[in-house]
């Protein structure tokens, strides 16, 4: 691979490493991370997003010191901070936002009682989410919990409990969704029979019956 990325006559963008970075997440190379990573790097030095997606590739790969380096050395000590992940919905002309894990919502209690159900109708449906995409060294069943809470979820919970069977749902992610986001959300709209319209810091998706016209890898 690197011998082909240095044989190509065009000049690789940010755009073109910063896919082929994801690409090393989604695909298990670690071999490549760092040298991909330090092109990217040399092109956006202040762009968190890249850091970050470096700091997964490792975490995926249990490599904790080495995610631990990323996140002081390159994030912290340069002042480089990670904008925290937020997903908003709209219910009857009044906009909700949620970050993870997020209780500050006066119905807070009954969307965590749906979030519940959620999951455990996720489960039923054999849904077993890829905890290496959550980025800390705790156990198995931690991690599980920490992807249960994610922003978007609380955000479809609430949905669910605040607007008529049927509805459509629409969301807005500030950043990019994770592949077991995505995957949860196909299930979600076959399981409640809802459609889901999702934004994201890239792209819009469209659930339907499990299903998303997208048809694309996710990382």
């Amino acid at each position: 691979m690197k011998v082909f990325m240095k044989s190509m006559e065009m000049k690789l963008d940010s755009a073109v490493w910063g896919s082929l970075l994801g690409a090393c997440r989604l695909y298990r190379r670690v071999e490549l991370r760092e040298y991909v990573a330090k092109h990217l790097f040399e092109l956006e030095p202040e762009n968190a997003r890249s850091y970050v997606l470096l700091s997964n590739i490792y975490a995926g790969a249990g490599r904790w010191d080495d995610m631990a380096r990323i996140r002081t050395s390159r994030l912290n000590d340069m002042g480089i901070k990670k904008v925290p992940g937020s997903t908003s919905i709209q219910v009857d002309n009044v906009v909700h936002e949620f970050l993870v894990s997020d209780k500050s919502h006066p119905l807070s209690k009954e969307i965590y009682k749906m979030l519940e159900e959620i999951n455990r109708r996720l489960y039923t449906a054999g849904f077993v989410p890829d905890t290496s995409e959550v980025l800390y060294d705790i156990d198995e069943e931690w991690k599980e919990v920490a992807f249960s809470h994610h922003s978007e979820k609380l955000a479809i919970a609430f949905s669910l409990i605040s607007t008529k069977a049927g509805t459509t749902i629409r969301i807005v992610k500030n950043l990019c969704v994770s592949g077991n986001c995505h995957s949860a959300r196909k299930l979600i709209s076959k399981i409640f029979n809802r459609e889901i319209i999702a934004r994201d810091g890239n792209r819009f998706d469209h659930f339907r019956d499990a299903s998303c016209p997208c048809n694309v890898n996710w990382w």
